[in-house]
């Protein structure tokens, strides 16, 4: 075991596009299955599922870890993480990853690495992860959510707008990328201190969280750091849409 920490995985049956999505069957096993396994090869410590479905549940059943029933009227993962923390007693002090449900494809390596980091983080509360953009059509697509960072790697800002904005490669007809690099690309996988959960899911959303629908920028607003790591390769994207149901049922070897 490399980091001693707890691993939350929220799974909402409910899906506007993708009805029950956790237990849509990727490679013959329902997605929470192969989510649960990327966890526990993580090797951190404690599973959580978290969820309001007692069929899910009993997908995970036998797998080695816990299951939880949780509220229904939950309006994110940290809010659902912040019940698992009060029926499981946690302090204050755990560190605790919230690893999505719809995630089958997630490094596992990632997932060590990120909990290490906040293990041995002395000033943010929060950390995450970001990627280098190679491809300018990443920077210019709202569906990838960008991060600049300061000098010790903590969070400026996070966008679904192409920052920064490089004013003498994005003004042309053909916008370029400049070769000294600098676009980062968030990985939406976080892990906070329990402390810091409870503090957040009390905490009212921001006017920018609301503008850009990213609930990292209440933790910004909050006065509070994020630290991100930067990894090489981001993991193959998770399970939004049918599309992407197809995309990782084909990486997977079929349904």
């Amino acid at each position: 075991m490399t980091a001693a920490c707890k691993i939350v995985i929220p799974a909402r049956y409910g899906s506007s596009r993708l009805p029950g999505k956790p237990l849509l069957p990727i490679g013959g096993r329902p997605m929470i299955v192969h989510v649960c396994e990327r966890a526990l090869e993580a090797d951190c410590g404690q599973v959580v599922v978290a969820t309001d479905d007692r069929r899910i549940v009993d997908a995970v059943a036998g797998l080695g870890v816990t299951a939880l029933m949780t509220r229904e009227d939950h309006n994110s993962g940290s809010e659902r993480i912040a019940e698992v923390a009060e029926l499981l007693g946690w302090a204050d002090e755990e560190v605790v990853i919230n690893l999505q449900g719809d995630e089958p494809a997630m490094v596992p390596a990632f997932i060590r690495q990120l909990a290490e980091a906040l293990i041995e983080e002395q000033t943010a509360k929060v950390a995450t992860l970001a990627t280098p953009v190679t491809d300018i059509k990443e920077v210019f697509n709202p569906n990838n959510v960008k991060v600049v960072l300061d000098a010790q790697d903590y969070s400026l800002y996070f966008s679904r707008a192409p920052i920064p904005y490089f004013r003498n490669g994005f003004s042309g007809v053909e916008p370029v990328l400049s070769e000294s690099g600098g676009w980062l690309r968030h990985i939406g996988i976080y892990g906070y201190f329990v402390g810091f959960i409870r503090r957040y899911v009390t905490a009212p959303p921001c006017e920018l969280e609301r503008l850009e629908s990213l609930e990292q920028l209440r933790i910004l607003s909050m006065g509070e750091k994020i630290r991100v790591i930067v990894v090489a390769q981001a993991p193959e994207a998770g399970v939004d849409t049918a599309e992407d149901l197809a995309r990782v049922r084909a990486g997977f070897g079929g349904a």
